[in-house]
């Protein structure tokens, strides 16, 4: 087995961006005094299933769609490489979509115990997230060719992401932390965004409509910087609401990595873009810890 390709297959780097909805919906629930180790470490785990369940049915379905190809510009991906074949990744995509079921179920069960409203509800809600993951570049009419990823990361990376998991630590709503939530999720959509604008022409040849193929590369720098401006406003809006000391407002500095990263959209060619996808990751967790410290603190 080529452990260095499934190593490289599984894309390590986007795990903190995975990580931060998760994060978030703790930090919450640390604040409200519902915090669990345990159900964070689940929803840790159940989470980092998902995301490489994700990354390989990536590799496969470009792969197979003809995403990726020789004047691609990213990193070069396992299938395409050859260094796993078509088949071995599908077999690992069935894998991790049942370790994402196994994990989910037993994170369910510890939040909820029987519960089976609850338990039924959560399980359909997870099963729609494996759906997801696999069905953004896998089958006949991938929704990420349609240029409905962004919508997705939206739902997922912030709605269910934070929502969900925060209703799995305190069996509550409140209608304020849809802001924090959005605040991950258009910061988790302006990754993907970067990726993106990075692949701009070779989507467009492999037919995938991306939303900045849809738009176009200046339109998409503008949309960039929408979301940049939209995840900080939610969270500014939410501490204004729930303001309680000036230590709410820690996560700012994290801001000025945004803006890095939005005038390396704006002026970067293509082929230099890649780096900044880890940088956007890595600044949205970075914004995740100190806002969920000022929270604490």
């Amino acid at each position: 087995m080529n452990t260095r390709a499934w190593i490289s297959a599984f894309r390590l780097r986007t795990l903190p961006l995975s990580l931060s909805c998760i994060g978030m919906a703790a930090f919450l629930a640390a604040a409200a005094d519902k915090f669990n180790g345990l159900l964070f470490f689940l929803c840790c785990l159940t989470t980092v299933f998902l995301q490489i369940l994700s990354n390989l049915a990536n590799d496969y379905g470009d792969s197979v769609n003809g995403a990726d190809h020789a004047g691609r510009t990213g990193p070069q991906r396992a299938v395409q490489s050859g260094a796993i074949s078509a088949s071995q990744m599908r077999n690992a995509v069935v894998l991790f979509a049942v370790l994402c079921l196994l994990s989910g179920i037993g994170l369910l069960l510890i939040a909820f115990g029987l519960d089976w409203n609850a338990l039924l509800f959560f399980l359909v809600l997870g099963a729609l997230c494996i759906a997801a993951a696999i069905a953004y570049t896998v089958g006949r009419k991938p929704y990420g060719y349609a240029g409905l990823g962004d919508l997705s990361v939206l739902i997922f990376f912030g709605l269910v992401g934070v929502m969900g998991s925060l209703y799995l630590f305190t069996r509550r709503f409140d209608y304020t932390d849809i802001l924090p939530a959005f605040s991950c999720g258009f910061f988790s959509i302006a990754v993907l965004n970067v990726n993106n604008v990075r692949d701009i022409e070779s989507d467009r040849q492999a037919g995938k409509f991306s939303i900045p193929v849809r738009i176009g590369r200046e339109r998409a720098i503008v949309y960039h910087w929408f979301l940049l401006s939209a995840g900080t406003l939610s969270a500014v809006v939410y501490t204004i609401l729930r303001y309680e000391s000036a230590w709410q407002f820690l996560f700012l500095p994290a801001v000025a990595l945004f803006v890095r990263n939005g005038i390396a959209v704006t002026k970067l060619p293509s082929e230099k873009l890649d780096p900044w996808l880890k940088q956007m990751a890595m600044s949205t967790l970075l914004f995740v810890v100190t806002f969920g410290i000022g929270l604490l603190l």
